[in-house]
């Protein structure tokens, strides 16, 4: 089971080397295949005033310092064509925010790394429309594109994640159906803790992390390859996405409910 996870944002270097200290039980678990994963910058917060983390050239430094100590693969979001090629000296995989899925520089740029990418579903989107950017890695790759399966994208490095679809005004909502029309195309990933955001609340975007467990336990019934949660070691804190994510402790039992419904499933 391929598990991604960490702060949602990159803070100061103490709090970040904490979090993933406190993931390396998670990490060693021979079930799991695991990344650590937080953002250099995070180019689409609502309001101009709110942090964006420690931009390109310090992230990555960051990020190879985890890499150094615990021995990690690494992810983070680009948002920019331009920085796949740098991010992708250090990373593992790069992925392509859900607001930007269409952008097809970037798309392409990834594409031509060695990264796997992590292509996150628009919240504006359906489920079968995600077939357009697998295409683009995959074209750009060299892949003969005439048939798009599951297959051929996990060869080739190519994931999709689900994060909900918008609903009204300010609230998100996931359509389980979705995990197996997308697992047509590609890998699937759920993103359990973005799920339960509720966008653009005032200045800045809020959620209700109580959620998350039941959303996990929810997609891990339905099947997929694997999840993304956002974690901290005290949320209410955090600089990036606090009102979503779980508190480390929190994650380990979902990951531990998680285990058991795919056991129970298989028997």
């Amino acid at each position: 089971m391929i598990i991604l996870t960490g702060p949602c944002v990159l803070e100061d270097r103490d709090t970040v080397m904490k979090i993933a200290e406190s993931l390396k039980p998670l990490s060693e678990d021979k079930r799991v295949e695991f990344y650590f994963k937080a953002s250099f910058d995070k180019a689409n917060r609502t309001s101009i005033s709110s942090y964006r983390g420690p931009g390109l050239d310090e992230g990555l430094k960051i990020f190879e310092e985890v890499k150094k100590q615990f021995g990690y693969k690494v992810i983070t979001d680009i948002h920019e064509s331009y920085q796949a090629k740098p991010a992708s000296q250090v990373m593992d995989i790069l992925q392509i925010p859900a607001f930007l899925c269409r952008q097809t520089d970037l798309l392409v740029e990834s594409a031509k790394t060695n990264c796997k990418i992590n292509i996150k579903k628009g919240q504006f989107l359906a489920a079968d429309a995600m077939k357009h950017p697998v295409e683009k890695v995959l074209q750009t790759r060299g892949v003969n594109t005439n048939t798009i399966n599951y297959e051929t994208s996990k060869e080739n490095g190519v994931w999709l994640c689900e994060r909900g679809n918008t609903f009204g005004y300010g609230s998100l909502v996931v359509d389980m159906r979705n995990l197996i029309l997308m697992r047509e195309y590609a890998p699937v990933i759920f993103d359990a803790t973005h799920s339960v955001q509720i966008p653009s609340t005032g200045g800045t975007t809020g959620g209700n992390s109580k959620f998350v467990p039941h959303m996990a336990r929810a997609a891990a019934s339905v099947g997929v390859d694997g999840f993304f949660f956002e974690t901290h070691t005290n949320p209410t804190i955090a600089k990036s996405d606090g009102p979503n994510m779980l508190k480390i402790d929190e994650l380990y039992k979902t990951v531990e409910d998680i285990f058991a419904i795919k056991e129970a499933l298989k028997n």
